[in-house]
Parts: C-alpha cells; sequence; structure tokens
C-alpha cells in the first residue's frame, strides 16, 4: 500500500473502510438504491447485504495494499455514516502513472457541491502521495451533473466509447475525460 489515506474536508473525513463500516455501507447503498441506479452496472440482490458489503470492504482494502486502488469512503465528521464514495481504481504504473476516477453522492447531499469539495481533496492527494499523472473519468452522455462537474474540475474531453460499460443492463457510450496532474 502506497498510503492509507486519512483527508478532512470542511463537511467530511475520507478515507478506507473498515470491516466496522459494514453496516454503514449497507445503509448507504440500500438508502440510494433508485438514485445510483440508472449510472451503475445491474445489481444482484447479493449487493445489499450486510456479507456482501463487509466482502466490498476487504477487497477494497486488499487492492490499496497492492496498490491497485483506492475505494475511499466519505463519511461526515463523526463518522456516522457514508455521505459519498470517491474511488481510484485500476492502478497502472510505469510509465503511465495513471488511474481511473469513479464516485457517488448519497442522494440527499446532491447539488450542494460536496463532491466538489471531495473531489478536490481526494484528487489532490492522488497527484501528491499516490504520485499520480493522470486521472480519467468517463461519464455518460446524459449525465449533465458529472459533465459540469467535471469540466470545472479540470477534466478534459479525450474521446467518445461506444457501447462503453453496460450500465443498468445496458451496453452504454460513454464520454471519456481525463486530468493531468498540474505543473506536469
Amino acid at each position: 500500500m502506497v498510503a492509507s489515506p486519512i483527508l478532512q474536508t470542511p463537511r467530511t473525513r475520507i478515507r478506507l473502510a473498515g470491516q466496522a463500516d459494514a453496516a454503514k455501507l449497507l445503509r448507504y447503498r440500500v438508502d440510494n438504491r433508485e438514485h445510483l441506479a440508472p449510472w451503475e452496472p445491474l445489481r444482484e440482490p447479493a449487493y445489499y447485504t450486510l456479507g456482501h458489503c463487509a466482502k466490498t470492504i476487504a477487497d477494497g482494502r486488499d487492492n490499496a495494499m497492492h496498490d491497485r486502488g483506492y475505494p475511499l469512503f466519505v463519511f461526515d465528521h463523526a463518522e456516522e455514516a457514508i455521505l459519498a464514495t470517491c474511488t481510484f481504481a485500476n492502478i497502472v504504473r510505469g510509465a503511465f502513472q495513471a488511474c481511473h476516477l469513479g464516485y457517488g453522492v448519497d442522494a440527499r447531499m446532491q447539488g450542494q457541491g460536496l463532491m466538489r469539495e471531495v473531489l478536490e481533496t481526494g484528487m489532490a492527494w492522488a497527484f501528491g502521495e499516490l504520485r499520480l499523472h493522470r486521472i480519467m473519468a468517463n461519464y455518460l452522455p446524459r449525465n449533465e451533473r458529472s459533465a459540469k462537474l467535471l469540466a470545472s474540475l479540470g477534466f478534459e474531453r479525450e474521446g467518445y466509447a461506444k457501447w462503453y460499460l453496460q450500465i443498468a443492463g445496458v451496453w452504454e457510450d460513454h464520454i471519456l475525460t481525463a486530468l493531468v496532474c498540474p505543473g506536469a
């Protein structure tokens, strides 16, 4: 593991989850099932169980330990609830030094600037501590919120991928964007 971050923003604490957080992850998943469904793969019923949440956390910690990815959870300051997720996934080292960024926010937190606050802090950590050169983020063409958020963070459109990912059971096109480490 390159690092096990504990990041702070004015409204949040951002870190890897531990097994004690499995019930909080389950609550986040259940509460946001309908809200996130149009933007995610189809989920099996087991996804909404405590056992699956515990496995997700264990797999995420293993990915971080091996520097393959960092699934960060965004908690309120008291760490009573998960407000959002922010994942630096598919890390490639060597000459590339890049990853894919994925994120989601609790339905109740939409439109409050929380995701921007979280991503600014998380990306500064990824460019700094992880020493990444490029962060790639892809979104569905109809996802105007993600388009605006990524553009406001400096991500530039690099392409358009036909039938890129299966979302909600349908192969969907995606707009490909990336941000190169400032000053690189």
